[in-house]
């Protein structure tokens, strides 16, 4: 495996932006060249410390689950893939740091809402339901613990907050007034799909998918495309099936692990408040988070 890659340094290429986990570059005005570092984030906070292998597994699974469900596979949605070689658009000397961990894709217009599933009641939607007996306005039934499965997945969308910041919850009727009702309709039913598709195929490996995020843009023609990360640890929250029991969060093959960590975290001598700086990250729970990614992998692909 090649070395960590906390922040990738391309020059042969124009930098557009860098996103908690990917940097991405332009190539010429159609296309973007999307390098998936080994960051990680929690609690919308980037870690100093990277996690080897990272980049590699989530650009492996987001392929996998592109072509899996894509045109090649149940062709539930045109997706962002160029299928061009990634290392054809820069210098010799920057191959490496794209080898693996990268997708050449094309330039869409982003749609400024994260289109979330949740097929498991768990995180912030338990936590909502406990004071509403809803999620994002989706009332649910009475009687339901941490970790239920729900009677059918619900659509819960997020809008997409700023690097730092923390992506907020809302309900459907506020994003149909960010995008409109047409476009809203298209991305819930067409996430649902999507969601359920990845469902079924992932309990066959002993996974199951309790929520994940997706996010679309729009070609120059107006079509909707599936785009950036598809069903990663870092998008999604998935669970060991034979660890499942309702009423607990099962040990997640995800960020989660971490997340726990943090919670009890210091910084500084005192509780850290979940803002920058992050606590730095002992060598355990380094190893420990990679771990967690490398068994989503293993189960989920072999």
């Amino acid at each position: 495996m090649a070395a960590a890659l906390h922040t990738s340094h391309l020059t042969s290429l124009p930098l557009l932006a860098r996103g908690k986990v990917r940097d991405n570059y332009a190539v010429g005005d159609d296309r973007i060249l999307m390098v998936a570092t080994d960051r990680i984030s929690a609690f919308d906070v980037i870690m100093g410390e990277p996690i080897p292998g990272k980049g590699e597994l989530l650009t492996t699974l987001s392929l996998f689950w592109f072509d899996k469900l894509g045109p090649k596979g149940a062709n539930l949605c045109p997706i962002h893939l160029t299928g061009e070689d990634p290392e054809s658009v820069v210098a010799p000397a920057e191959r490496e740091q794209v080898r693996g961990r990268s997708m050449l894709v094309k330039r869409l217009r982003p749609i400024p809402v994260e289109a979330v599933v949740r097929g498991y009641l768990a995180g912030s939607g338990w936590k909502e339901y406990q004071q509403t007996q809803s999620v994002c306005g989706v009332p649910l039934p009475p009687g339901l613990r941490n970790a239920s499965r729900l009677p059918q997945p619900i659509f819960t969308p997020a809008a997409k907050a700023a690097v730092g910041e923390h992506d907020e919850n809302i309900t459907f009727d506020e994003m149909t007034a960010r995008i409109g009702r047409d476009l809203a309709e298209r991305i819930r039913d067409i996430s649902i799909r999507l969601y359920q598709a990845a469902s079924d195929y992932a309990a066959s490996k002993g996974i199951l998918i309790a929520d994940t995020k997706f996010e679309f843009g729009l070609d120059a023609d107006g079509t909707l495309t599936l785009m950036d990360e598809v069903l990663t640890p870092d998008s999604s929250r998935y669970w060991p099936a034979e660890s499942y029991a309702e009423g607990s969060n099962p040990p997640s093959f995800d960020k989660q692990y971490l997340r726990d960590w943090l919670e009890n975290a210091r910084v500084d001598g005192r509780p850290w408040n979940k803002t920058p700086p992050a606590p730095r990250l002992p060598k355990e729970v380094i190893e420990q988070t990679a771990a967690k990614y490398r068994e989503a992998l293993a189960r989920l692909i072999g």
